[in-house]
């Protein structure tokens, strides 16, 4: 019961107390102003949302971080009475979402739209929905609602940097060899040729084989010699550090400002998540094979393959990291370092300290890969532990390495790597332990 329902009950228990004891007309009169009063609003409040329904839609369900995501709300008066007001509450798991709205003086078979826009500030999968509806009567006496369940998820992919340069791996040898593993790509490197099989493109058909065999017969092709970049984000919950964060208010003027500049939360998480995009939207720019291993509460492995199909993949996992992660990165590494081919680089993006990461290049460099270093600096994030003294070992044992801090620009910071890095420092086990 509402506080105006029962101030109205009230009334009425008075206006018809005061008329038994006094036995005016009036007050009979009075009571059953309320009682119609009551009636009609009872009326009123159950054909409110009768015929009512609302429908969202966007032009995408897919978005980055620092955009701004604008949905489009239709809402439907079916009935031929008209709708007094409706109050819009969007319910989304989007932060910061700005859909909640008061519409007034809705007519009969009559439709309103209105946008709303976010900021998108954090990534990861939210839910657009559910979206109530409330209404009532005149007097706030017997308010209602109905719930429109949710319908549709938005996907905020992480931010990304534009990188200049960085480090660009190279064959084992001269030239590379070609790797006698068959591939779904087209490549410089042709196998042979096979039947034509339904989904096969067109331009892969080898038409002077089909003239001959009279069928149809399409080209096969191998990987080249080029190394694949394998890259490994280090998501283990215990060696995260962050800062609080508030997420900023939107202003709708800011629609209108031709740059906006998005700065990335003060997390370890989101600093590797953001490397890790940036880097896979590089290597695949510079058509080399990417794949990527995310040790998360559940172990994400994405094996190397070239082009935009295979940045959307990575973009997708990148996006869903929550930093849970229970296993140690050597532990991943070691497990995952027998699958890739000799002559890959390894590019491993951690905040972690541990004395393990010697370990893990020593492992790596054994293996005829080569290991590339991005470590967050803790420190900077609200952390305890620094990497100068790792940083350092590594230096000494030829990795190349760069630390990022909070507050480094990423895209100087990681174009300046390839020009700025050490030359390798080679040096016998021996001299070394010694």
């Amino acid at each position: 019961m509402t506080p105006s329902l029962r101030v109205v009950l009230v009334l009425l228990a008075v206006s018809i107390f005061a008329g038994a004891v006094s036995g005016f007309d009036f007050y009979f009169r009075l009571a059953y102003v309320w009682i119609f009063v009551i009636a009609s609003s009872w009326v009123m409040s159950r054909l409110a949302l009768r015929n009512i329904h609302i429908k969202r839609t966007s032009r995408t369900y897919r978005s980055q971080v620092g955009l701004i995501f604008e949905e489009r709300y239709e809402l439907n008066n079916r009935s031929r009475l008209p709708c007094i007001w409706v109050e819009v509450r969007d319910e989304s798991t989007l932060p910061g979402v700005k859909g909640s709205h008061v519409l007034t003086m809705i007519g009969g078979l009559e439709s309103r739209t209105y946008l709303s826009r976010t900021r998108l500030y954090l990534r990861g999968m939210f839910r657009l929905g559910p979206t109530v509806l409330h209404s009532g009567d005149l007097f706030g006496l017997f308010p209602v609602k109905a719930e429109f369940p949710a319908e549709n998820e938005l996907l905020v992919y992480p931010a990304m940097v534009n990188i200049a340069q960085f480090f660009l791996p190279l064959g084992l040898l001269p030239g590379g060899e070609a790797l006698r593993r068959r591939t779904q790509q087209i490549t410089s490197n042709a196998a042979g040729v096979r039947e034509y099989a339904p989904g096969d493109p067109l331009n892969r058909i080898h038409w002077v084989s089909t003239a001959k065999r009279d069928r149809l017969m399409v080209k096969e092709f191998e990987l080249d010699p080029l190394a694949d970049v394998y890259l490994f984000v280090d998501a283990m919950e215990m060696v995260q550090a962050q800062e609080d964060y508030l997420i900023p208010l939107f202003d709708p003027r800011e629609v209108w400002k031709k740059k906006f500049v998005y700065e990335l939360p003060p997390s370890t998480l989101e600093y590797a998540v953001t490397i890790a995009a940036s880097l896979a939207r590089y290597y695949i720019q510079c058509s080399r094979a990417v794949g990527m291993v995310v040790g998360d509460a559940t172990l994400h492995i994405l094996p190397s393959e070239r082009g935009g199909r295979q940045l959307g993949k990575i973009l997708e996992t990148l996006a869903l990291v929550q930093g849970k992660g229970r296993m140690p990165l050597f532990y991943l590494i070691e497990a995952q370092a027998r699958h890739m081919p000799r002559g890959s680089t390894v590019v491993i993006i951690t905040p972690s300290d541990t004395a393990d990461i010697e370990r893990m290049a020593d492992l790596l460099m054994r293996r005829g890969m080569k290991p590339v270093w991005v470590l967050l600096e803790s420190s900077s994030f609200g952390g305890k532990t620094d990497t100068y003294d790792l940083e350092r070992s590594l230096s000494i044992l030829g990795v190349d390495v760069v630390v990022i801090r909070k507050t480094d620009r990423l895209e100087e910071k990681l174009s300046a790597f390839s020009r700025y890095r050490r030359a390798p420092i080679f040096l016998s086990r021996e001299k070394f332990v010694g």
